[in-house]
Formats: structure tokens, C-alpha cells, sequence
């Protein structure tokens, strides 16, 4: 298994704009949550419902436990724990929560998904331009392509 990557073409600096050329991660597909319940039940041999009323429950009491602020450890899933982003201020009275622009949940993955990047490699996903605008898509028949390399039983160990 590998990490995948296209190649995008970026203006970056301050004033003077320069062209550069940048590996940005690229998702072979998008693994929604009855596929991922299904995937579940056949690597785990539980019922369907049973799997799907686990994850709905665990998503509920995540809810519950970063809105209160919160660190929840997940085992060798990894952990989630609240964040902000806020604007600096020159003085410590005007940190409010006025300044705070966004809140966030971070994920720090667990051992076993630690290990699982160490082991991957990393592969550049040629396209037919080679170069990817930013503002430009995968054309489909990369994606299916990409998609008919993907692995249809992932054991994570």
C-alpha cells in the first residue's frame, strides 16, 4: 500500500509571486460510511446493524465529549482533542473569544496507524497533463484507474 500524490503547480511568496511545484496528497477514493460499516462486518464477522449502532453511538458520544472540551483516547485508533485557531493579540486582555475563527477537532493517529504510514510507500499518480492546477480535477479516467489499482480487503495488523 502507498501514500499517493499528484503534482500541482502553486504561486507562492509575498509580493513577488513565483511558480513552484508541489506534491499534494491525492485520495483515490472516498469510503462512505455504509461502505466502511460493510468492510467492517466482513473483516469482523459482527452483524451489520450491530457494527453500524457501535460507530453511531461512538460518533454520538464524541459529540457529547468534545463539546465539553475533552481529550477522548481511542486505543490504537489514535486520540481526538479539541482546538482553535484565534487571531494573535498585542495584549492578553483582548484574547476574547472574538478573536477565536475557528474551531476544530485534531486527530493524532494511534500506534497501529503510526506503524501502517511507516510501512507505506509513496507514489507519484501520473496524470495525462502530468500537472494538476489547483483549481483543475483528476480527469475520471485517472480516478478509475487509480480506483481499479485500490485494494478491496485492507487488514490493518
Amino acid at each position: 500500500m502507498a501514500f499517493r500524490y499528484v503534482v500541482k503547480k502553486r504561486m507562492v511568496g509575498i509580493g513577488t509571486k513565483t511558480e513552484k511545484y508541489v506534491a499534494a496528497s491525492y485520495s483515490v477514493a472516498n469510503i462512505d460510511f455504509d461502505r466502511l460499516c460493510d468492510q467492517v462486518t466482513s473483516q469482523g464477522m459482527v452483524p451489520r446493524g450491530i457494527v453500524k449502532a457501535v460507530l453511531d453511538g461512538m460518533i454520538d458520544a464524541l459529540c457529547t465529549y468534545a463539546s465539553i472540551g475533552a481529550t477522548v483516547r481511542l486505543g490504537d485508533f489514535g486520540s481526538l482533542r479539541p482546538g482553535l485557531n484565534g487571531k494573535s493579540q498585542e495584549d492578553a486582555k483582548s484574547v476574547t473569544a472574538d478573536v477565536v475563527y475557528r474551531q476544530k477537532l485534531i486527530f493524532v493517529p494511534g500506534q497501529r496507524l503510526k506503524n501502517m504510514m511507516k510501512q507505506s510507500g509513496i507514489t507519484r499518480l501520473v496524470t495525462g497533463s502530468e500537472i494538476v492546477p489547483d483549481n483543475e480535477e483528476i480527469p475520471e479516467e485517472t480516478k478509475a484507474e487509480a480506483a481499479a489499482m485500490m485494494v478491496t480487503k485492507v487488514k490493518i495488523h
